[in-house]
Parts: structure tokens; sequence; C-alpha cells
């Protein structure tokens, strides 16, 4: 292990979150929040000097890294912004328990959206602002973003050890021929897109800061509402808005990639984005009918279906009614749309559309080997042959996520809820997707929960962010030994 490029990179992204508190703390200053002001002004002081000694301490010597230093400095920098980014609630006191605060934040980060307030606009704009910009940060990824702005490496190669750690997906690639060009036009097309939702809302007449918080908890696919009523306190025309934003940001941004330099016919003929959008469209058909007779209309029906399905598959966890009150069969497609999630290579959560094809095409060819044993089967997507290693790892990802999410329940278990509620507690966490069903659907929360589920729970959403291997390698001792 390379202990001086670990330190030397997380110093950077604790520099950063100091930094990006900044908008939250001068919201603060504006409203007079005093408790906010302070617990911002300690927490950036903290961040400040812990990352100016860690820069200091690694700057002098090599930042060479290889795969496992990638992976580790990712997640430990995940980590650690959520347990110091968790301060500001606490120390204004109004998340007073130092668990619930980092489960909020935790959340935020991970673009999870589940959350263990139930007074929501109690909060200060200051910390409503910080909490849904932890959204944002979270959605694209941390290291992306400071990639983009500094070159945090001399070669390409070391930077995507800690790209392929962070972005979401089977496998990752550079859309340009440098790593910080890619970041940079990833973020280029975040920002445009985040941009555009905002300024929609606004011309829809919903006030700035309240567009502000519903566009970027959309680009992350996160979820908070600064709203007790969540997104159905707005008019139709900003869920509408927010519907389709959140369906644009589950797609893979190499897609809009592709559009933008002239390569359109390449990106629309992308495999995931047909079975993506295909799977939004057929759960749309079957949802309006089973759940016709809750709406006065069809129109009805479909608006706010077709809002909940955006939201859930892209693992928003926006609402605008109680899908709880749905039928079985509808409620039940939903969780299958939580385990899938949305697109590789967006800001979604899940095990991605991707993932779920290169399985089904891995079952196929099993059992025609298993009709025909001389034969030989390659597995494509995109009419491409997939690597063998990528199948393997997603296979591993797939026994690992399940493993993780059977132990998870298991603990959550001892709270003693009802099983529905347990188990999708846990799929809505490593799933990063906020609400789940009975105690905890978009009309409740997780306040009830044990510390010990709260942390069981905390660990599944950067589980589920940082799809799994990052978090694992940490509690390996293998990957903390000195390389010698």
């Amino acid at each position: 292990m390379n202990g001086r490029a670990v330190r030397y990179f997380i110093g950077h992204i604790l520099r950063w979150e100091a930094i990006l508190m900044a908008p939250a703390l001068i919201i603060a200053m504006v409203d007079r929040s005093w408790g906010a002001v302070n617990g911002f002004l300690i927490t950036m002081l903290l961040l400040l000097v812990v990352s100016s000694l860690l820069l200091f301490i690694g700057q002098k010597g090599d930042h060479s890294m290889q795969a496992r230093e990638g992976f580790v400095i990712v997640g430990l920098s995940w980590v650690l912004l959520s347990l110091i980014g968790a301060l500001p609630f606490t120390l204004s006191g109004q998340i007073p328990r130092y668990v619930d605060a980092v489960f909020e934040t935790a959340s935020g980060f991970t673009t999870t959206g589940a959350s263990i307030l139930t007074n929501i606009e109690g909060l200060c704009r200051g910390l409503l602002f910080w909490r849904s910009f932890t959204h944002w940060i979270g959605g694209m990824g941390v290291l992306v973003f400071v990639m983009a702005i500094i070159p945090l490496s001399k070669g390409s190669g070391e930077s995507m050890h800690l790209l392929r750690a962070e972005s979401p997906g089977p496998d990752v690639g550079k859309v340009s021929p440098t790593m910080r060009k890619t970041t940079r036009a990833l973020y280029a097309i975040y920002i445009a897109l985040t941009l555009i939702t905002f300024l929609l809302l606004v011309l829809g007449g919903d006030p700035a800061f309240d567009s502000f918080c519903n566009a970027v908890g959309a680009a992350g696919t996160g979820g908070f509402s600064i709203k007790n009523a969540g997104i159905g306190a707005y008019s139709h025309y900003s869920q509408t808005v927010l519907s389709f934003a959140m369906m644009l940001f589950g797609v893979n941004f190499s897609v809009y990639y592709l559009i933008l330099t002239r390569q359109a016919r390449r990106g629309l003929m992308d495999e995931e984005l047909h079975w993506y959008l295909g799977i939004i469209l057929a759960t749309l058909v079957v949802l309006v009918i089973n759940t016709r007779s809750l709406f006065p209309s069809l129109g009805e029906g479909i608006h706010h279906v077709f809002f909940t399905i955006c939201s859930i598959i892209t693992t928003t966890g926006y609402s605008t009614v109680d899908f709880n009150l749905w039928p079985e069969l509808s409620k039940w497609i939903l969780v299958l749309l939580m385990f899938m999630g949305a697109s590789a290579g967006s800001t979604g959560g899940g095990m991605k559309v991707s993932r779920i094809l290169i399985l089904i095409k891995s079952l196929g060819n099993q059992i025609a080997t298993m009709l025909r044993p001389r034969s030989v089967h390659i597995v494509r997507l995109n009419k491409k042959m997939v690597e063998d290693s990528t199948v393997r790892s997603v296979h591993v990802f797939s026994l690992a996520y399940f493993f993780i999410l059977a132990i998870s329940a298991l603990i959550v278990s001892f709270d003693n809820f009802d099983g529905v509620t347990t188990l999708t507690s846990v799929i809505a966490c490593i799933s990063n997707i906020g609400p789940g069903l009975n105690m905890v659907g978009p009309m409740g929360n997780y306040a009830a929960f044990s510390d010990l589920s709260k942390i069981v729970l905390s660990l599944d959403m950067l589980f589920g962010r940082l799809e799994i291997f990052p978090m694992l390698l940490l509690f390996s001792p293998a990957a903390w030994r000195n390389n010698g």
C-alpha cells in the first residue's frame, strides 16, 4: 500500500468538501441561522486543518498507485466525507444525535434519499441546502469532480483506477483521449442537464431555492425533498419536469457524449438504452392498468405512475403519491425495479440494466451449453463481445450484493419490524433508492430504527453507491499492507 498516495488524494478530497460547504454557510448567514453557521464554520475549519496536514505529509515522494490504492482511496474518502459532512447537523443542534446525522449525510452523498427526519421543514435553509447539495456532489462522484478540476496524477492510468472504483457499472472506459478530458466532459454534461432542469422548474413558477434543491436531487438521483409533503407539494408541471429529468439522468452519460460529438446513431443504438426505455414503457402500461381504480382519471394515473416509475428505476426516491397503497402486483414490480436500477455510467443506483442483461445472457448461454456441450457461446452487448473478466466480475458482484443484502436484513431484523419493512429497507439502502414499503414507504422514514440498524443501513448505502468492492477492501487486512 502506498500510504503517501492515499494521504495525498484524501487530503484533496477533504479540502474540497470544505469548499463545497461554502454556499450552505452563506445561506445560513443570510438567514441568520447562527447555530448552522457555527456548525459549518467549525466543520470547515476541521476539514481545512486535517486536509492540510494530510497534504503536507503526503505531498513529497511517490504518488503512484495501482488498483488497490484506487479502491482504498475511494472507499475511505466516501466514509470520511459522510462522517465529517454530518457534523454541521449535529453541531447546529438540528439533528442532535450524531448517528442520525451520519445516516442522513451518508444517504445524501450516496444519493439514497432515506431519511430519519420526521419534520423536514424544521431544518434551516442552510442545512436543507447542504442536505440536497450532497446529492449533486455524490451523483457523478466526488473523485470525478476533483479530477475534472485539478490534475491529481501524472498519468491517465492512475486516474483510471480512481474512476473505475467510483463510477457505476460493470466496466468503465474513457470517452475522450485522456482521463481529465473524460471527467470534464462528463461533468459538463452533468452541469448542463442540471441547469436545464433548474431553469424549467423556475419557469414553472417554483421558488429558486426549491427549484435548485429539487433539480440537484433529480440530477444526482437522490430524492431528498425540502417539503414534508415531498414532490406532491408542487404542481403537475414541476412533477412532469422532474419525471423526465430523472429518466434522462438514468441514461449512460456516454450516450450524451456520443450525441454531442456527432455520433448520435452510435449513441442511440445503445442496447442498454433500448432496454432501459423499454422497461419504463412496459411497466408504465402494466402499472397504469393495475392502479386504474385509484385515480380519478386515466391522465392522472399515467402522470403519477410515470413519475413513480422514473423515480424508482433511477433510484431517485421522489414521490408524489403513496405507492404503499397500490395493489400488490404494482408494489412488487417496483421492488424489482429497485433491484435493477438505471443504466451503467448514469447517476442512478441499483445493479444496473447492463449487469442484468449480462446475467440473463450468461444464463441463456449456460442453458445452451448444457444442451450442446461442445458448442461455444459468447456474451455480447451492443454486438460486441463482453470480456470474460467482465462477465466474471458481474457474477461476483451479484453474489456479493445478495450476500450483503441477506446479512444486513438479518441484523436489521433484530429491531423486530415486519418482514416487508425489514427487507425493503435494506433493498432501498443498498440500491440507493430511499423509500421502501410499509414503515419505510414514501410517506414514512427510518427514525424508528435502532442505532445498530442505522449504522448497518448507512454502510449498505456506501456499499451500494461504490458498488461493493471499494468498501469490502477497507475491511481486508491485505489491502493495508505496505509495498515493502
